[in-house]
């Protein structure tokens, strides 16, 4: 297994995206950091899928926005399980209204959950990891950050933030044998989705704008996520990679 011996905190992995890339972890041998901030219950059902692969669990509650309760969430995980290998920053949201009704409060909102929390998760990891002088990240950014998208300017500004700092941080911790990478995901058939985007909308995109005729699933993410988190690439820092079904070719 690709991952024997490590552990890897997935943030925002009750569910969705989240979920099946730490179960695609625990597949190749991973022990899993499970954090959740509201859905306890769907943590501990995560939990339990990857225990029973044979692999260790660990359920954290943390918001991932509060300085404080990242701290604890990095702290509480290399204390329980030993060490710190493989960050996956997946924790976000992404509301859906045209610009001018956006309010700063929302604005300041999307801000901290798909951008500040990157910023936080990736500084307390760093400690662990200098300390190994070994470690991979991985962002989930977005294909809006790429080429923006309708009634989502805070998520597209966002994203945009996470790809380019998913870059800079690649180029400063190459010298410690750490990578930064990301992934930008088009739209996933996740139940965040569902709710957020009009049916209308989803049949559109899917039908007009993605060549490959369908919504992305959460398992389309998995394989990428893992082999950027294995050895196989330890050559490969400070990359983006579009897993959007052709959405933004060009």
């Amino acid at each position: 297994m690709r991952l024997a011996n490590k552990v890897a905190l997935i943030t925002g992995s009750s569910r969705g995206i989240g979920k099946e890339i730490a179960l695609g972890l625990a597949r190749e041998g991973a022990d899993i950091i499970v954090n959740y901030h509201q859905r306890e219950d769907a943590a501990r059902e995560t939990a339990k899928e990857i225990e029973d692969m044979g692999r260790r669990a660990l359920v954290v509650q943390a918001g991932v926005t509060v300085s404080a309760e990242v701290k604890h969430l990095v702290q509480t995980g290399v204390e329980k399980l030993g060490r710190l290998d493989i960050l996956v920053n997946n924790a976000g949201a992404f509301p859906i209204k045209p610009f001018s009704t956006v309010s700063e409060e929302e604005w300041d909102r999307v801000m901290d959950l798909d951008l500040k929390s990157v910023f936080l998760c990736c500084r307390e990891a760093l400690a662990p990891m200098r300390q190994q002088r070994a470690g991979t990240i991985v962002n989930i950014a977005s294909v809006s950050g790429l080429v923006g998208a309708l009634g989502m300017v805070p998520y597209s500004a966002a994203k945009g933030g996470v790809i380019a700092f998913t870059k800079a941080l690649a180029r400063e911790l190459a010298s410690l044998q750490i990578t930064v990478n990301a992934i930008a995901p088009g739209i996933i058939e996740t139940e965040t989705a569902l709710e957020a985007f009009p049916p209308g909308a989803l049949e559109a995109y899917k039908t007009q704008q993605v060549p490959l005729g369908r919504l992305g699933r959460p398992e389309d993410i998995v394989g990428l996520a893992v082999f950027l988190a294995s050895p196989e690439a330890c050559y490969i820092t400070g990359q983006v990679y579009a897993v959007d079904g052709g959405f933004t070719m060009q």
